[in-house]
């Protein structure tokens, strides 16, 4: 979280993907950062406990499953 939404140094897009396979925005992690880290401390299986880091490549139709915003992709971007 500290260090953004982009990986360094090539500043690739990324997203948390949760216990249940969902993917969230970071805007959506930085809003529930307290159930995020409640499930993370109970090891809870509620969606909430993150469990990856990922990149976003080409899909340009990942949405964050709580909060419906569009994950920007690394090279899937129309021109």
């Amino acid at each position: 979280m500290r260090y953004g939404p982009y990986a360094w140094p090539a500043g690739y897009p990324l997203y948390f993907v949760t216990n249940d396979g969902a993917a969230l925005s970071f805007n959506t992690a930085k809003k529930e950062r307290r159930n995020i880290l409640e499930s993370i401390a109970n090891n809870s299986s509620d969606g909430w406990r993150i469990v990856a880091l990922d990149i976003n490549y080409e899909d340009t139709e990942l949405f964050c499953d709580h909060s419906g915003e569009r994950i920007e992709s690394a090279y899937g971007e129309d021109e």
